[in-house]
């Protein structure tokens, strides 16, 4: 597919993750999660802190930080909303550092919304 979304949805970006990435709030936190991803492999630093919790979100978040990382493959396993407000997303994320080896990322994340809109709010490696 050309302009293939890089969270592996199969949709294009511009149906996908960059309405999010362009301001539109994410349905819920799946999509959100995904967007994140997206908004990683697309190194926008601006919005990775946007759609970060203020309790846990860091000081700063720059290109540079970001760069170094290719973002190569999104795998959502589970995606569970037990509370109006809360939701959690496990996922794995295949990536390669430099020219290190490929290395997956398997984290079980919480999501909070919060004024109508999902934010990250931490993760547990699995």
């Amino acid at each position: 597919m050309k302009n293939a979304c890089p969270c592996f949805s199969g949709k294009a970006y511009n149906d996908c993750c960059q309405p999010l990435h362009e301001g539109q709030a994410a349905p819920d936190a799946e999509r959100l999660m995904r967007s994140r991803y997206s908004a990683y492999a697309l190194k926008l630093p601006e919005y990775i802190l946007h759609t970060w919790h203020a309790d846990s979100r860091p000081k700063s978040l720059t290109q540079e930080d970001l760069s170094g990382i290719k973002w190569l493959k999104l795998q959502v396993l589970s995606h569970e909303q037990p509370e109006a407000d809360t939701a959690f997303v496990k996922f794995v994320a295949t990536f390669q550092s430099g020219k290190q080896k490929k290395e997956q990322l398997t984290e079980y994340s919480r999501f909070s919304r919060a004024s109508g809109h999902w934010l990250y709010v931490d993760g547990q490696p699995d």
